[in-house]
């Protein structure tokens, strides 16, 4: 098996977690129940076991409460938003790069704008 493919599928105990993290494990534990995107599996003695992805939400959420100031249910429906805006991004991204008259004429009205902003700055 590759390096890099290990690397991808390295899972993490919840001490190596909280560690990483900052965090007690009841915090994590709490979180589980709060935030659907925690779900680690779990080993045959019962051990949580995250993936790298989890990993990230949790720091995610870490921001979300305790540097941006959100409660749980703000901080829910953040990371719900922010897990549903690239997938909803997608689809649209290669229909938006395709060249269209309409686009080309929003473009050019959004440049005379900004070079009308630019003489008024000067």
């Amino acid at each position: 098996m590759p390096r890099a493919a290990a690397n991808e599928e390295k899972l993490y105990k919840i001490g190596e977690v909280c560690k990483l993290a900052d965090l007690q494990p009841y915090v994590l534990r709490y979180w589980e129940t709060e935030f659907p995107q925690l779900s680690p599996n779990k080993s045959g003695g019962g051990q949580r076991l995250y993936t790298r992805a989890e990993l990230d939400t949790i720091l995610r959420i870490k921001d979300l409460l305790y540097k941006e100031g959100f409660t749980i249910a703000g901080a829910k429906k953040r990371l719900e938003q922010e897990t549903a805006e690239p997938a909803a991004a997608t689809p649209v991204a290669p229909a938006a790069a395709a060249p269209s008259p309409q686009r080309d004429d929003l473009l050019e009205s959004v440049k005379t704008e900004l070079r009308a902003l630019l003489k008024m700055l000067e």
